[in-house]
């Protein structure tokens, strides 16, 4: 495994980090706690230190898997979680004021609770999980972050960007306040190379990347007759005619870059990993199986200049969430 200093920070982390949204049973369906407690104690065994979280994935469960298994092992495996927003919108609204989503008093409670659900004294970053640059200089939200800080409770503090919108953040990274960002960033979706990379290369903020496989979508394991189980968030993100739009894309980029479809999900790990801004990517990795084929990407190799170039033709701009 190969590691990367997640910017200022400078904590060394996994290129390849584990991201737990999937174990926590909803929104993904499907996920089985034994199997899930599996595939995070293998990862750890295979070199990987960092695992993301949040209060809201499965109203705590997924922290709770995550502190169980931190807790069984020695040495050090970073946790980063995230603080839903008050009024549970996701994404951020323009001109929604920030005492509606992140004040001091949540900042502090809402930490305090995902503490006690990993059942550890520290988390190494907190974010929000959701972000508008409109709240910077705004609210008393800094002064619960700050607190915590003080208290030990936090080491660093960062946020998860809206989907899509990567310019979202430049303000609050310029500002100093902030030491991570979370970004949705892969084949389809460059556009975070245009400003953000560029600013957090500057300001040495590290970078967090999800959904590098476009929620299953770059895999090419999702063809047109793909049924997923009911009340699976991606019965709405591959909805209508996108099934069929993201296997032909897929399809596509396989033959223009002469590899199988069995050699996708790798491939689009790597694009991401390609970047010297990106610190470390958390695909979902519910089984085993998904980690061993994961963390064998995490080998500081990243893409061939070749495949970069031509990977940069498949820019896809839309937004599957809504």
């Amino acid at each position: 495994m190969n590691y990367r200093t997640l910017g200022r920070t400078g904590l060394k982390v996994s290129e390849v980090g584990f991201g737990a949204w999937g174990i926590g049973k909803t929104s993904w369906i499907g996920a089985d706690d034994q199997e899930s407690l599996k595939a995070l104690n293998r990862s750890i065994e295979l070199g990987l230190n960092f695992i993301d979280t949040a209060l809201g994935y499965g109203d705590g469960h997924s922290e709770k898997l995550v502190g169980q298994v931190v807790r069984e092992h020695a040495g050090n495996i970073y946790v980063a979680t995230k603080i839903p927003p008050i009024n549970r919108q996701w994404p951020a609204r323009s001109g929604v004021p920030v005492e509606e989503t992140f004040t001091k008093e949540h900042v502090i409670s809402s930490t305090e609770q995902s503490l006690r659900n990993l059942g550890l004294e520290t988390i190494d970053v907190q974010q929000f999980h959701v972000w508008s640059d409109e709240w910077v200089g705004r609210g008393d939200w800094l002064e619960g972050v700050q607190k915590l800080k003080e208290q030990g409770k936090i080491r660093f503090f960062g946020v998860s960007i809206n989907d899509y919108q990567p310019s979202n953040a430049i303000k609050l990274i310029e500002s100093g306040l902030v030491d991570t960002v979370q970004v949705i960033y892969n084949i389809f979706e460059q556009s975070p190379e245009d400003e953000l990379l560029p600013a957090c290369e500057k300001h040495d903020i590290g970078v967090i990347v999800r959904v590098a496989l476009d929620e299953g979508g770059l895999t090419g394991k999702i063809t047109p007759e793909t049924i997923f189980d009911k009340g699976d968030f991606r019965n709405h993100y591959f909805k209508n005619d996108r099934k069929r739009e993201v296997f032909e894309r897929v399809q596509q980029i396989a033959a223009d870059l002469n590899i199988s479809i069995d050699e996708m999900a790798e491939t689009a790990l790597r694009y991401v990993l390609s970047s010297p801004a990106v610190s470390t990517v958390i695909p979902g990795m519910r089984s085993v199986a998904n980690v061993e084929r994961n963390i064998k990407v995490g080998d500081g190799l990243g893409l061939p200049e070749d495949q970069l170039a031509k990977l940069k033709a498949h820019r896809w701009v839309r937004n599957f969430y809504n």
